[in-house]
C-alpha cells in the first residue's frame, strides 16, 4: 500500500468488472503490431486481474482519429498481440460505449478479458465530457489506470472515470511512479541529470525545474551549442538558437544561485557535412572552424561525465549527447550510456531514463535493460521532469 494511491494489492477484484486504462497505442506495420514493448509492459496488470477472477475490460486510444471512426485506427488488430502477450483469449467489442460495449461486458465471466474499441473514436474522450465519462463508468465497478504514458492528458478514460468509482494504479503505473519518486522526489544524492536534444526552446521549463533539484546538470546535444554560443564561443555552422542566448545565461545564473554544477562539452566532434561516415575531427570547443558543425561530444567531455557519475547515487536522463542516429556521431552517447549502465549493474547508481530519442539511443547502445528503469511514456515523462502535475496520476490519489 502506498501513501498516495491504491494499487492492485489494495482492492478485491473477484467477480468485479474492472476497467483497465492501458496504452495500446503501438507501432503497426501491414496490419500487425511491429513493436510489442508497450503491450508487454501492460500485460502483467491485465493478467493478474484475470487470474484473481476479475472481469477485465481494457480501454485504450489508438492514434489520433479526432472523435471520428477511422477504420485504419481500429484497435481490433491489437487484440491478437494482446492475447499472445497474456497467453489467454481476448474478446473484442467494436465500440467502447453503448449497447455494443454493454452486451460484450455482460457476456464476460470471471477471468475473461475484453478489449473495447478505440476510445478516441468519440469526441467525449479527449474533451473529458461528463456524459461520456458516465457512459464509460457504467461498464465497470473498479477503475485501474496502467497508462502512465497517457497520464498527462485529462481525458475521460485517463482522468474523468477515476472520480466516479474506486480507482487504483496498475503494476506498470506503480513501477513508473516508484522509480520517478526515487529519481527526483526523494533521491539519494549526488543527483545528476542529463538533458540533451536539439533545442533549448523546447526544454526551458525542464531546465529551470531541474536546476532547483539536481546537484549536476549535464547539457548535451545541439542545445549545448546555444549555451556555448551564449558564452561567446564560435560554434560554426552548428544548430543553435541565438534567440535563446538570454535563456541560456539565465539557466547558468540560476545554477550559480543554487550551487548546481553545469557541465557543457569540453571537446567536440566536428564535420563540414552531416552524413554517415563524413570526414570529421575532434577538437576543443573553442577550435571549431567557421565551416564546421558540432555533431557529437569528444572523449574529454565523456571523461568529465565519468568523473561526475563515479560519485553520483542517482541519474536522470532525457536526450542524447549528439546525432547518435548517424555514425560515427553516436560514439559520445554510446560511451556515456555504457558508463551509466556499468555503474547501475554494479549497484552503485539508480538510473532512470525516458523520452523517445533517449529510448532509441539506449537501444542503439544496447544498454536499455541495464538501466534501473527506462520509461516509454514520452510526453508524460517529460512533463513529470518539468515538475508538472499529471491529471491521470492526481486522479488516483486517495480521497
Amino acid at each position: 500500500m502506498t501513501a498516495h494511491y491504491l494499487t492492485l494489492d489494495d482492492i478485491d477484484v473477484k467477480g468485479k468488472r474492472v476497467l483497465v486504462r492501458a496504452d495500446l497505442n503501438v507501432p503497426m506495420k501491414d496490419g500487425r503490431v511491429s513493436d510489442m514493448l508497450r503491450i508487454e509492459r501492460q500485460a502483467p496488470t491485465i493478467r493478474e486481474l484475470a487470474e484473481k477472477g476479475a472481469r477485465v475490460i481494457v480501454l485504450s486510444h489508438f492514434d489520433r482519429p479526432k472523435g471520428k471512426i477511422v477504420p485504419s485506427m481500429s484497435l481490433y488488430p491489437v487484440t491478437f498481440a494482446l492475447a499472445f502477450a497474456l497467453s489467454r483469449p481476448v474478446a473484442f467489442a467494436s465500440d467502447c460505449v453503448g449497447k455494443t460495449a454493454e452486451d460484450a461486458v455482460a457476456a464476460l465471466k470471471d477471468g475473461d478479458v475484453l478489449l473495447l474499441e478505440n476510445t478516441r473514436f468519440h469526441e467525449g474522450e479527449e474533451k473529458n465530457d461528463p456524459a461520456f465519462v458516465k457512459e464509460i463508468a457504467k461498464l465497470g465497478d473498479i477503475f485501474v489506470n496502467d497508462a502512465f504514458s497517457a497520464a498527462h492528458r485529462a481525458h475521460a478514460t485517463t482522468e474523468g472515470v477515476a472520480h466516479l468509482m474506486p480507482s487504483a494504479a496498475g503494476r506498470a503505473m506503480e513501477l513508473e511512479l516508484k522509480h520517478l519518486a526515487q529519481a527526483l522526489d526523494d533521491p539519494k544524492r549526488p543527483l545528476v541529470a542529463v538533458v540533451g536534444g536539439a533545442k533549448v526552446s523546447t526544454k526551458i521549463q525542464l531546465l529551470e525545474h531541474l536546476i532547483s533539484k539536481v546537484d549536476v546538470l549535464v547539457i548535451g546535444g545541439a542545445m549545448a551549442n546555444t549555451f556555448l554560443a551564449a558564452e561567446g564561443i564560435n560554434v560554426g555552422k552548428s544548430l543553435y538558437e541565438p534567440d535563446h542566448f538570454e535563456t541560456a545565461r539565465r539557466i547558468v545564473s540560476l545554477a550559480t544561485d543554487t550551487g548546481t554544477a553545469i557541465i557543457l562539452p569540453i571537446d567536440v566532434v566536428a564535420a563540414t557535412e552531416f552524413k554517415a561516415g563524413a570526414h570529421h575531427r575532434t577538437v576543443p570547443v573553442r577550435e571549431v572552424a567557421a565551416d564546421e558543425m558540432i555533431l557529437d561530444v569528444g572523449p574529454d567531455t565523456i571523461d568529465e561525465f565519468e568523473r561526475r557519475i563515479v560519485t553520483a547515487a542517482t541519474l536522470v536522463w532525457n536526450g542524447p549527447f549528439g546525432a547518435f542516429e548517424t555514425r560515427p556521431f553516436d560514439r559520445g552517447t554510446v560511451a556515456a550510456a555504457k558508463l551509466v549502465a556499468e555503474r547501475t549493474k554494479a549497484g552503485r547508481l539508480l538510473s532512470v531514463a525516458g523520452g523517445g530519442d533517449t529510448v532509441a539511443a539506449l537501444n542503439h547502445a544496447h544498454v536499455s535493460d541495464d538501466f534501473s528503469y527506462v520509461s516509454t511514456a514520452g510526453g508524460a515523462f517529460l512533463e513529470w521532469l518539468e515538475g508538472q502535475e499529471l491529471p491521470g496520476v492526481a486522479a488516483l490519489r486517495r480521497r
